[in-house]
């Protein structure tokens, strides 16, 4: 992001195996081999009904089943993916191989926390039973992964089937007693602050809300966020250990204060992305920079803005991972508030229910986090930065060449380039370390995203651009946790559409093929067999720019209008033909707040006109 001129930013134009050998001793290494590697996951087979097994929506069925008795069936709905899940306790250091048989439309199967990269296997379509397979190798201090299968938002029920992860057992250790004391502290209008005993052989612990798990913590406190004003919650805790997870404690009661002001929806929410409105305005404010547009105090910003994010936190170096966030100082922005009136501010705002994010990149902070070091100092400066202001989460606005990858590297589903791996490591780090309610966005370019459909790095035979579609393996690995996607629909070149045909800047063709784009899936550099899968519409905001002094690719709000018609009602969509409907769109993006300031607010009415 280009901070001393108007424009903002640029245009961006197997596993081998090896049959034993015939010598003495061969056969009783290879059997010693394989009797190492276990089954290690409880009720596979689905015969033991859920035993096991922690589903959101889900139960067993005895038609169809693969083999035995019994499936699992679960169907997804509304904002549920039908997700179960089992924890097991495994090996540092080691291979596994997890496999299993489903049937159903975009079925996954995958295991998280492993230490390395986490993984997944899916199927678009399986009208019959077809097996599933992904392998993984787990982290130096790796004891547990959770094994999970899923479904997909409104496609309809899916089933599974004899799932299995093999490899060398962990050692298994004794379930932790259940923890006692639980006890409700400070409470806002929004947040519980919950506190609990230390339970021996505890390495964390799962908090529960009204029986749904929101939120891990590793010490014996927590404050669960993201509440309704004047509303009574119910909270346990269960303590996590080697042998595995606990039974939960005793319940506490706690009920929420009222809104500032007496109102019933008002309310802080500090850090729930659940707690969005159903359409939301996501703006940039230059927090550590001013240029023609003007400085913008965070407490002069509307109420129309929900979520803010603050621009920028750079890098002492391009791989350094160490980021900075310093204020603009007052020779460059004379009205600039005290950091007290700033903080204030904060809380004010996410009083009202507002989200406030530190936004990481821009043009001119690029980072490349090349190496292990430069990832953890990523994770342990961000945190810094969150913390010091007691902000809601992270925008991730890599541009230039913060992402790219190397030659070879063409699955999106499983990258190999360190700083695409690297970056999915340490936003899993920051999602883990701050619970299910951290707020998480990214704001790429189109030639990060969009552009994949056509070509994806440097291609099966080298010589693209290897930063074409880099994005899409952060997004993938990220999806389960990813708040909000608002691509920047500005400062690009053509980008090939799903109708197979170029759509340029400048009115509501671009944005419409754009996002279709994202809500519908598509083949990755056209390979059919290769989809990148569809988002949430709740996922997904469209960026444009504020006003033409923004950047390259303003249109006017009589075509924004025309875009958001046709996404979320098809209706006045010209010559392209969208996929699907989605009225659920969570809303618009716009760079920036402070120069629709400078344009009397255009976008922000518009955005209101239309969706409030």
């Amino acid at each position: 992001m280009e901070r001393s001129r108007p424009f903002v930013r640029r245009p961006l134009i197997a596993l081998l195996t090896a049959a034993a050998l015939a010598v003495p001793g061969q056969a009783a290494l290879s059997s010693a081999a394989r009797a190492a590697d276990a089954d290690l996951v409880v009720n596979g087979g689905f015969e033991s009904g859920l035993d096991g097994w922690t589903c959101t929506a889900g139960t067993t069925t005895s038609s169809p089943v693969r083999s035995g008795t019994s499936a699992l069936t679960a169907t997804p709905s509304g904002a549920d993916n039908a997700r179960c899940r089992q924890t097991v306790t495994v090996r540092p250091d080691s291979s596994y191989t997890l496999s299993g048989h489903v049937r159903g439309e975009y079925v996954y199967l995958g295991a998280s926390g492993t230490g390395t990269t986490d993984v997944s296997a899916w199927t678009q379509s399986a009208p019959d039973w077809q097996r599933l397979t992904t392998t993984f190798r787990t982290g130096p201090s790796t004891t547990q992964v959770t094994i999970y299968t899923h479904g997909w938002y409104g496609t309809g029920p899916y089933h599974a089937d004899d799932i299995s992860l093999t490899g060398p057992a962990g050692e298994q250790g004794g379930v932790p007693a259940a923890p006692s004391g639980l006890k409700a502290g400070t409470v806002t209008s929004s947040s519980v602050a919950l506190s609990w005993s230390a339970v021996d052989g505890a390495s964390g612990y799962g908090v529960y809300r009204d029986g749904t798990r929101v939120a891990t913590a590793t010490g014996t406190s927590t404050t669960v966020t993201g509440l309704d004003p004047q509303t009574a919650y119910a909270f346990q805790v269960s303590a996590v250990g080697a042998g595995g997870e606990s039974a939960r404690s005793a319940a506490v009661t706690a009920t929420t204060a009222a809104a500032p002001g007496g109102g019933e929806n008002g309310g802080g929410n500090e850090g729930g992305s659940g707690a969005l409105p159903e359409h939301a305005l996501v703006g940039y404010l230059h927090a550590s920079f001013a240029n023609g547009s003007g400085y913008t105090r965070l407490a002069d910003v509307p109420e129309s803005w929900d979520v803010i994010d603050l621009a920028f936190g750079e890098p002492t170096s391009v791989t350094s991972g160490d980021i900075r966030f310093e204020r603009c100082p007052v020779t460059e922005c004379p009205n600039v508030e005290s950091d007290a009136e700033f903080k204030a501010a904060i809380k004010a705002k996410q009083a009202a229910g507002k989200k406030i994010l530190i936004s990481i990149g821009g043009q001119n902070g690029q980072v490349r986090l090349t190496t292990t070091a430069a990832r953890d100092a990523f994770v342990t400066s961000v945190s810094k930065i969150i913390d010091e202001y007691g902000l809601d989460g992270l925008d991730i606005d890599f541009e230039g060449h913060s992402l790219s990858l190397d030659t070879g590297d063409t699955d999106f589903k499983n990258p190999k380039t360190p700083v695409v791996v690297n970056l999915i490591s340490a936003l899993k780090t920051l999602k883990a370390r701050y619970g299910d309610d951290f707020v998480l966005t990214m704001a790429p370019e189109t030639f990060f995203v969009q552009l994949g459909y056509q070509f994806y790095g440097t291609g099966p035979w080298g010589g693209q651009d290897p930063r074409a579609g880099a994005y899409l393996p952060v997004i993938h690995a990220l999806r389960d946790d990813l708040t909000l996607l608002h691509v920047q629909d500005y400062n690009s070149g053509p980008i090939l559409g799903l109708d197979d045909q170029y759509h340029s800047m400048g009115g509501a063709d671009f944005h419409i093929a754009m996002t279709d784009m994202l809500l519908t899936g598509f083949p990755v550099a056209g390979d059919k067999g290769n989809v990148f899968p569809p988002l949430r519409p709740e996922q997904v905001a469209i960026g444009m720019p504020a006003s033409t002094n923004a950047g390259n690719g303003h249109v006017s709000p009589a075509e924004v209008t025309k875009a958001l018609d046709c996404l979320t009602k098809k209706t006045g969509c010209g010559s392209y033909t969208t996929h699907g409907t989605w009225p659920g769109l969570r809303g618009l993006m716009t760079w920036s707040i402070n120069w629709d300031r400078y344009a009397n607010w255009e976008f922000q009415r518009n955005f209101d006109s239309y969706f409030r």
